[in-house]
Formats: C-alpha cells, sequence, structure tokens
C-alpha cells in the first residue's frame, strides 16, 4: 500500500450547501473539527457515519458535468447502496438531486444540487 484515501474533494459553488446535501443523504458530521482541513466559507468537509469523509471547495466559475455529455465530463462519480431504490429516489429528489437516467435495472443515475453525479445502487 502507497497511500490511505483520507477524503475526496468536489469542486462546487457552494460547499456548505453541499455538504448539507450529503449529510442528509449519509448521515454524519458537517464540519468536524479535524486538524487536516482548515474550514471557511470556501471549504466544508461531511465526516460519514462508516468513517470516510468528503470535502467540499468552493470553485469560482464552476462549470457541473453534464452525464453523459463527453464535452462536460463528471470527471468523477460516488455509487450509493441502498435496500430501496423508489424510497431513496424520492427521499434525495427532495434534497435538490435531479433524476438524470433511471433506464437501467438496479440502480439509477442524479445529479446533486451542484451537478455531481452519483448512483443509487439496489444492494
Amino acid at each position: 500500500m502507497i497511500a490511505e484515501l483520507q477524503c475526496m474533494v468536489l469542486d462546487c459553488p457552494d460547499p456548505a450547501r453541499l455538504a448539507e446535501f450529503y449529510a442528509a443523504v449519509l448521515g454524519g458530521r458537517v464540519d468536524q473539527p479535524d486538524g487536516r482541513w482548515s474550514l471557511d466559507e470556501d471549504w466544508a468537509t461531511l465526516h460519514t457515519p462508516t468513517g470516510f469523509v468528503l470535502g467540499f471547495q468552493r470553485v469560482e466559475d464552476y462549470r457541473p458535468p453534464r452525464w453523459p455529455d463527453p464535452a462536460h465530463p463528471q470527471q468523477v462519480h460516488a455509487d450509493f447502496g441502498v435496500p430501496d431504490l423508489d424510497s431513496a429516489q424520492e427521499r434525495v429528489l427532495a434534497l435538490g438531486a435531479s433524476l438524470l437516467d433511471d433506464s437501467a435495472r438496479g440502480w439509477r443515475v442524479f445529479a446533486d444540487p451542484a451537478g455531481h453525479p452519483f448512483c443509487l445502487v439496489l444492494h
């Protein structure tokens, strides 16, 4: 092993809003004190119940990905396991997600409020 994953960082226009979105989806604590990162209006974190940390950094002139348009690539996306796709879909849409594709069996593709694609996958 060369390294240990400490955090995945998403560029966005509003770090606090996106951190709250993912906290509602995954649980956890927004902006938990942690000496690895400083927190300010341009940076937020989410420490999830599993110990994984998501970081959110403000980018001026942010251009969201447009799935599946290669001219605006998704860059990265996360898959989240859920026991009930319909229920999970209803909840993420109520939080501000957008449905991008529900044509596949077993998973659905969404965009978070800043446009990052993510999948809900039946587990």
